[in-house]
């Protein structure tokens, strides 16, 4: 059976990555100087305005204007005319202290979750990453679009663009690539079928060759489809954190409880449960308990043990008895948020680049980023339930 699936990414310059990236960094400032800090950070952006509002718990001082200026300027938006600049914009600030009835629930002596609420881990076996290819190739393409705008390749390019990949499946499997969408924010004087090509060179092509040698590219490619795209960024469209929370995650390939990432720290479960969620799903793959796996976790606010846990692996399941698996999961992996925060070690500024080209299938840092992404207990986890 054969059927189609689309998945978008947006790169760092678009306006609600400019806020997710802003309200991450706000958190990595505090994180840096107090691992212990609470921070619950939203940003706003339209023409030249930046807004910043949230709750703070930290003994840590942060220029929050200052800050925020320095990530626009890094992301690109120094550019003359764009209606957006870090030094002309007017910032206001309304961040103040985190209520105390929220620090009662994850500051008692077993830390309990900072909400309630659902989270979703996802892993499959269609790319290296362990992730669903549509999402996981319109990051990459992304990152290479920025990488060459960054290096002064794509002259015209503007930090604002979108992505946009359609895969045609057969039995679950990626049989080819069918579109390839790109949508890049440019120079006034910049005309399309020159743009086109220098993408299609400098970043679709290299893309391809390096992911996807093995699955046909249909060759269709759509480039600024609306036949212009002069005004972009803030200036043409507001942004807000956590408006992009399928990108963030599985591209829609898995399914989402409705919290976003950014801006939070680790005590709100929306982001370390999530994360741990994708941990245990990755390991799972990994250990070649299933080809497709998604892992839920359920927290009522102030409390440490999660209300619900489940398994679903869609039917690609190579073990006998799920029920182990889950039990096995349960007894390797600490659930309850302050286990999941020592254990993926958050207490540490590394969330700031998670805010862009996607929180899952990357590549664990040095520094502790990412380590979510890890597969070491694929082997404990094969070992035990007497895979391979």
């Amino acid at each position: 059976m054969r059927k189609l699936f689309t998945s978008e990414s947006v790169s760092e310059g678009h306006p609600d990555k400019v806020c997710d990236q802003i309200s991450d960094a706000v958190l990595d400032a505090h994180v840096k100087d107090d691992p212990m800090a609470h921070v619950a950070c939203e940003s706003l952006v339209t023409t030249n305005f930046c807004l910043l509002a949230g709750e703070v718990k930290s003994s840590t001082q942060v220029d929050y204007e200052a800050l925020a200026g320095e990530v626009i300027r890094e992301i690109g938006y120094e550019i003359p005319d764009l209606g957006f600049h870090w030094k002309e914009n007017r910032y206001q600030i309304l961040i103040h202290s985190q209520s105390s009835d929220i620090d009662q629930g994850v500051s008692g002596h077993q830390g309990g979750a900072g909400d309630q609420g659902l989270m979703f881990g996802f892993a499959c076996n269609e790319t290296a990453a362990l992730m669903p290819l549509p999402i996981q190739l319109a990051h990459r393409l992304l990152e290479q679009f920025s990488c060459v705008r960054r290096s002064g390749g794509l002259p015209w390019a503007r930090p604002d663009a979108k992505s946009q990949v359609t895969v045609e499946y057969e039995d679950n499997t990626p049989a080819s690539i069918v579109e390839i969408l790109m949508s890049v924010h440019h120079a006034p004087d910049a005309h399309n079928d020159d743009m086109k090509k220098d993408v299609l060179e400098t970043v679709i092509t290299p893309v391809l060759g390096e992911m996807s040698s093995s699955i046909d590219w249909s060759g269709k490619f759509l480039y600024n489809p609306s036949g212009r795209f002069a005004i972009g960024g803030p200036h043409g469209d507001t942004g807000l954190t956590g408006r992009k929370i399928i990108v963030d995650t599985y591209g829609g390939a898995g399914r989402h409880g409705g919290g976003c990432f950014s801006g939070k720290d680790a005590t709100k479960v929306d982001r370390s449960a999530a994360y741990m969620a994708r941990h245990i799903a990755k390991n799972l793959v990994a250990a070649g308990v299933a080809d497709r796996c998604e892992i839920q976790l359920a927290y009522a606010i102030g409390e440490p043990e999660p209300v619900s846990v489940r398994l679903d692996t869609f039917g690609t399941e190579k073990v006998a008895d799920l029920r182990k698996v889950e039990k096995l999961v349960r007894e390797i992996f600490p659930l309850h948020p302050y286990g999941i925060i020592d254990y993926l070690g958050l207490r540490r500024p590394i969330f700031r680049k998670t805010a862009t080209f996607g929180h899952f299938g990357r590549r664990p840092g040095e520094d502790g980023s990412f380590s979510w992404e890890k597969t070491d207990r694929a082997g404990e986890i094969a070992s035990a339930l007497e895979i391979g």
